[in-house]
């Protein structure tokens, strides 16, 4: 009896919504407002700058992934680099946390929206929210990843309303770019990189795709595809949107907002404003679903491959789900989501997280290494990427200790 097998039924489309739907729904979403009021009228700069440090960890994700198309995808590639059980396992933790509190940031963003419509106790909404994508989450990988997938479809419209009915502002872009372009100046350059390390966390999603492997379709291919495409896609929606956000409303406006996407077009468009509403709180669902998909399947992932509890790769035999850790994953989301602001956790899961990919593009870099046979660029891209990411966690740690 195969009981603790996982379904392999992913194909490229559905994978790249899954983890496109994760990004869109984690950042713009929620945290364009917060960027602008670090960044100011720089705001698109950081984003930018943001995707150029995701793209260069995004290829050595893809890179490792056909090598290594296990769940527990960052667990195994950092084993097969330092050949040590215990880094393993911390950075498997260390990923299962930024899942944890990237879903509980969206659960605070959910919140934020959702006052928009209608006032409840937010210890209500939150216990809600959760119990709902725990169910959907343990149904079945191809029922909630479709789910999701839908939702992304209709989180790419969203952004798309909103970009359409900012055009006009976007149009007066030749007018203003040059104000949009930074001096020289320390200080505020120094900004605009503390705003791409909280922009950074609007790209993390690309990452969980990994962590299904086992259950995607000729994994070797579909996922590098898949997670190449879902960051082009996600960068370029970022910057449009970040543009649109700044050549309409001041800084110190949006950053204010706990809806930003709503804030943006009330004045321009009203008829929409429930419309993206109810977009902006089913993206937000669907980022949270998919960070708890991505949560539960490194704990079975490690826990079927011996690092932590054997409990955790239980797989039940009606759904094909490892159903124990899905609901451990959740009640942890629901304690975090009821204790800590958005901007706290968003910062914190983007330092846990530059760390991990740090330690991926250096065991991408050395599994090359040891090989040699490879092309320069084929080590100068992981170097890139875990310089661009050491360099990001040096900025955060002088911004602490000049705060």
């Amino acid at each position: 009896m195969a009981i603790n097998t996982l379904k392999r039924s992913l194909n490229l489309p559905l994978l790249t919504l899954y983890g496109l739907g994760t990004i869109l729904g984690a950042g713009v979403y929620v945290l364009v407002g917060k960027v602008a009021g670090i960044a100011g009228l720089y705001a698109p700069i950081a984003f930018l700058i943001s995707s150029i440090v995701a793209i260069f960890t995004g290829l050595s994700y893809a890179a490792l992934s056909a090598r290594y198309p296990r769940s527990a995808g960052e667990v195994v590639y950092i084993n097969q680099a330092f050949s040590s059980a215990t880094l393993s396992t911390w950075v498997g933790l260390c990923v299962i946390a930024t899942g944890v509190v990237s879903a509980a940031t969206m659960v605070n963003g959910f919140i934020g929206y959702l006052a928009v419509f209608i006032q409840i106790p937010s210890i209500l909404a939150v216990t809600l929210i959760v119990a709902g994508i725990t169910l959907i989450a343990c149904w079945g990988i191809m029922e909630s990843v479709t789910i999701a997938a839908l939702i992304t479809v209709l989180e790419i419209v969203g952004l798309l309303l909103v970009i359409y009915s900012l055009r006009v502002e976007l149009l007066t872009l030749p007018d203003h770019w040059q104000s949009l372009l930074p001096p020289l100046n320390g200080d505020i350059w120094f900004g605009i990189l503390l705003g791409a390390f909280l922009a950074f966390y609007a790209f993390i999603g690309f990452e969980d795709m990994v962590n299904v492997a086992e259950e995607v379709v000729q994994p070797q291919r579909t996922l590098p595809l898949a997670i190449i495409a879902a960051l082009l896609m996600a960068s370029a929606l970022y910057i449009l949107i970040a543009l649109a956000a700044v050549l309409t409303l001041a800084p110190e406006v949006l950053s204010q907002s706990d809806s930003p996407m709503v804030k943006l077009i009330e004045h321009h468009n009203p008829k929409l404003t429930t419309t993206l509403g109810i977009i902006s709180l089913v993206a937000i669902i669907n980022g949270v679903l998919v960070q708890v998909i991505m949560g539960s399947r490194i704990l079975y992932g490690m826990a079927s491959q011996h690092f932590i509890a054997k409990l955790f790769s239980h797989v039940s035999t009606r759904t094909q789900t490892p159903t124990i850790a899905t609901i451990f994953i959740a009640f942890i989301v629901w304690l975090l989501a009821l204790g800590f602001p958005l901007v706290t956790l968003a910062k914190a899961t983007s330092f846990i997280i530059i760390i991990v990919f740090s330690l991926v593009n250096f065991s991408l870099l050395i599994i090359r290494y040891r090989e040699k046979s490879y092309r320069l660029y084929e080590l100068l891209l992981p170097l890139t990427g875990g310089i661009l990411c050491l360099a990001l966690l040096t900025l955060q740690i002088a911004s602490l200790m000049r705060s």
